[in-house]
């Protein structure tokens, strides 16, 4: 049978290796979330610039005001379109990469909690007489912690909801209020 401080070290050993594990995985994940970031801002700069030069050109061809004003309009709904769709594509890519750190977190603390509920069931083995309420006072040291993560993952969670529900509100209200002033513009001609 191994001691205590064996098993504590064994302990510490394995919480250090799954910590470094947990941050690497996050470090990927965050990397792939702004390489998605980046590689949608490169494409919607691209495409910008492709529009911008083709809008240029379609205002220089207008043969009057008029022309150049309907076309104006014209072009408006489009562009509106586009940010919107980024919008959405952008709250997509944050969002799932926090459900994926996030996802990744509660398996590392589900696992790091099993470990440490294990370790301390084995140490309180093997405590002298006497020391079963030390053994006690650590156990609920670990559940209120346990309850406190529990507590602080499922506010966290609310809030991501919450911060996406309202981007999407916020981007849908955008939709509406480009649509209708599109159709305002149209409407006058």
């Amino acid at each position: 049978m191994s001691t205590v401080a064996e098993q504590f070290s064994a302990a510490t050993k394995a919480n250090f290796e799954a910590n470094l594990a947990l941050f690497t995985d996050f470090t990927n994940k965050a990397f792939a979330g702004v390489e998605k970031l980046i590689d949608l801002n490169l494409n919607a700069a691209k495409a910008s610039l492709e529009d911008s030069n083709a809008t240029t050109q379609k205002l220089f061809a207008a043969k009057d005001p008029q022309e150049f004003f309907s076309l104006s309009a014209a072009l408006a709904q489009p562009n509106t379109e586009k940010a919107i769709a980024y919008g959405r594509h952008f709250a997509s890519i944050a969002s799932s990469t926090q459900a994926e750190l996030a996802k990744a977190a509660e398996a590392q603390v589900a696992e790091t909690k099993r470990k440490v509920i294990e370790f301390v069931d084995q140490a309180s083995k093997s405590v002298p007489p006497g020391a079963e309420g030390a053994v006690a006072f650590v156990k609920s040291a670990i559940g209120s912690a346990n309850a406190g993560y529990e507590q602080f993952a499922k506010s966290t969670k609310q809030a991501v909801e919450t911060l996406e529900t309202n981007v999407n509100n916020a981007v849908d209200q955008l939709s509406q209020a480009a649509t209708k002033s599109v159709a305002r513009t149209t409407a006058k001609k």
